[in-house]
């Protein structure tokens, strides 16, 4: 425990201690002060503060404070009743700041009161109350505009999670300045209350049992009374005045006290007028001259200031805009071509016309669609999307875009503006007007409508997009089939990382004893270039953590990862339980096996070409006839040959599922509807 714990929590139990412990004169006249003292700091710290949360202790503060306060008034109360003192500082507070004139005292105690309960205590509870409901009211707007940012590429990750963190502490701060706020009140009624009983009690007390006259026991008890309460009132009028100053603060680069001399005096056209008006209202009117005469020409002397200011800051602009010689020099420096040293991960280029998509004020949803899209690759394929960086091209057609990968073009796509996609998902009930084109994504023949033909398509059995879900659709494709080169090395330690949390044993075992994060993000690049989800990373990191030991071939290690991820690849290949497939000819399978050949970089498969031409044209027959069946063309193999088998079919149908039995659960139900054969 730190220090300054210990004394915090000394200070809440001596505060208790005080309520219910008699404490001397002398000591009570040391609390007195410092509450003085205390409420003095916490105002001078409001006036200085640039944004409420600088000072976000204060809810808790307020509520110490307003503590400390009862258990004086408590003890003060007891001190005033019991012995007819209550030390020196109340004393001189009802002699020398009251004049010894109980009456005088009497009515500036019950203004202050009026003061502190009816204006500044009502307006900052009031204020305060409605800071905490604008606050909440804007949180959403708020997280939309820091995601804005966040896939515009103009904060990073770590910036994003700041300013949420700093949203939701506004929205703690000003919920707990609502609730604190009713304390301040209910201090300004207890203060009230406490002073009419110490007056009818103190009289009453004085005059049946310490043998004083009616006047004296009114007298001493009114002065000590209202000393009391103004010892105890001022203290409070400071916070309720710290209060209103740090609800009603907004944020700034600067403290109170500047911004009020910088703005108040920002005109000078302002301040001659003011000063013009409160001269002529000295000199033509009965009013004193003195006083009007000379604040009049203080006003006028600082409008001639702040004009003589900004002429000089005008000056200085027009020569820097003149010699720019600074800003030259600035750009000779190596540090500014850094930054045009940076590839973006993942870029979305596109022309002029498609502008109005990306610009909220225009309408533009391609911005909320950016964070949909990186949350949809989070939950299908477990991937940490980089940032998609958004930029318009000239150099592009008005209605062209254009998806980049690492600066590499990867696909692009044109958008007819104003107009709607219409797909024909195979069976439509008529054709519909429009311009005939290709969807980008799956190249799907489709038309591009007008929007008053929208509903008309609908009806006759169309899909029907509109251009911002045609762009997200195709950038989420392009994002998903090149996962693969997305994944990081930082993007694995971060995904290692968090999957730590929840299974420390499982990482500290196999990293870095069995594997580095650099072979782990091969394995996962290997799945993730197969469309295999590497969300389960548990199951990832157990097979690799059993067979680590065995092998360092990450292709071996990738299919023992596969095989770990079973139930995932059935659920996925086969989601109706049952499926027709193409499987491998015992012979060709036997023949695979024995062309596996290895060297230092690893394991290969050595084969004649001419046998591999006659074994991709009999694959590429047998897909045909299972798709012509309406079947997803999955080719199942034995496990030691579904890797090599896989990188041939490549060369012919890059698209093509390869499983071995291994992933496949024991409940499918595996038809072969054909077979490759050599």
């Amino acid at each position: 425990m730190r220090f300054s714990d210990i004394i915090v929590a000394i200070l809440v139990v001596t505060i208790i201690l005080l309520i219910i412990v008699p404490v001397p004169l002398g000591m009570l006249d040391f609390f007195l002060a410092l509450n003085i003292s205390l409420s003095l700091t916490i105002l001078m710290l409001s006036m200085f503060v640039k944004e409420p949360l600088e000072f976000s202790v204060f809810p808790s503060i307020l509520l110490v404070t307003t503590l400390f306060r009862l258990a004086l008034n408590i003890r003060t109360t007891m001190s005033i009743l019991s012995t007819g003192g209550a030390g020196e500082v109340i004393a001189s507070f009802g002699s020398f700041v009251i004049g010894g004139n109980a009456i005088v005292g009497f009515i500036i105690f019950v203004i202050i009161m009026i003061i502190q309960f009816l204006v500044i205590t009502k307006g900052s509870e009031r204020v305060s109350e409605v800071a905490a409901r604008f606050t909440l009211d804007a949180m959403p707007g708020k997280q939309m505009a820091i995601d804005a940012d966040l896939n515009s590429g103009l904060i990073t990750e770590a910036d994003a999670k700041i300013r949420r963190r700093k949203i939701q502490r506004e929205a703690d701060f000003y919920g707990a300045m609502d609730g604190a706020s009713k304390f301040v009140k209910g201090d300004a009624i207890a203060g009230i209350l406490i002073t009419m009983i110490n007056i009818i009690a103190g009289f009453i007390l004085g005059a049946m049992t310490m043998g004083l006259t009616i006047q004296e026991a009114l007298s001493r008890f009114t002065l000590l009374t209202v000393g009391d309460g103004l010892v105890s009132q001022l203290p409070a009028l400071m916070i309720s005045v710290a209060t209103g100053i740090v609800v009603t603060r907004a944020a700034s680069d600067s403290n109170l006290g500047t911004d009020v001399i910088s703005q108040l005096f920002a005109q000078s056209k302002v301040l001659y007028i003011v000063g013009i008006t409160v001269i002529l209202l000295g000199a033509a009117t009965p009013l004193p001259n003195f006083p009007f005469m000379v604040i009049g020409t203080a006003v006028l002397f600082a409008g001639y200031t702040v004009q003589s200011r900004k002429k000089k800051e005008e000056i200085e602009t027009e020569r820097e805009e003149i010699e720019p010689e600074a800003g030259k020099d600035d750009m000779r420096r190596p540090e500014n071509i850094m930054p045009l040293l940076q590839v973006d991960p993942i870029e979305l280029e596109f022309g002029y016309g498609i502008i109005p998509l990306a610009d909220p004020n225009q309408g533009g949803d391609l911005f909320d669609r950016l964070v949909m899209i990186r949350r949809q690759i989070a939950l299908e394929l477990g991937l940490i999307v980089p940032i998609i960086r958004l930029r318009d091209n000239i150099q592009l057609d008005a209605n062209q875009y254009l998806i980049k990968i690492k600066g590499n073009d990867m696909a692009k796509g044109t958008i007819v503006f104003d107009h709607y996609l219409a797909m024909s998902p195979g069976s439509v009930e008529g054709e519909i007007e429009g311009i005939d084109t290709v969807e980008p994504a799956f190249g799907l023949p489709a038309k591009w409508i007008r929007a008053d033909l929208r509903e008309k398509a609908e009806l006759l059995g169309y899909t029907v997009v509109d251009p911002s879900s045609v762009i997200s659709t195709h950038l989420t494709e392009v994002i998903k089939k090149y996962s693969f080169e997305l994944l990081s090395r930082e993007d694995v330690k971060q995904l290692v990382e968090n999957t730590k949390e929840s299974n420390p044993t499982l990482v500290e075992e196999l990293i870095p004893g069995l594997m580095a994060l650099g072979d782990i993000q091969k394995v996962l690049s290997n799945l993730l270039s197969e469309g295999v989800s590497i969300r389960n990373l548990v199951s990832i990191l157990e097979a690799l953590a059993d067979h680590a030991r065995s092998t360092r071939d990450i292709n071996i290690l990738t299919e023992y990862s596969r095989q770990k991820l079973s139930k995932q690849l059935s659920k996925a290949y086969f989601p109706f339980g049952q499926a027709k497939v193409v499987t491998l000819d015992q012979t060709l399978e036997n023949m695979l096996m024995e062309a596996i050949d290895q060297n230092e970089n690893g394991t290969y498969l050595s084969i004649d070409p001419i046998k591999q031409q006659g074994i991709l044209a009999s694959l590429a027959s047998e897909v045909r006839k299972l798709m012509q069946m309406g079947e997803l063309p999955i080719v199942v193999t034995a496990p030691i040959v579904r890797l090599y088998f896989k990188k041939m079919a490549a060369q012919a149908i890059p698209d093509l599922i390869v499983l071995s039995y291994n992933e496949i659960e024991s409940d499918i139900d595996i038809q072969s509807a054909g077979m490759v054969s050599i």
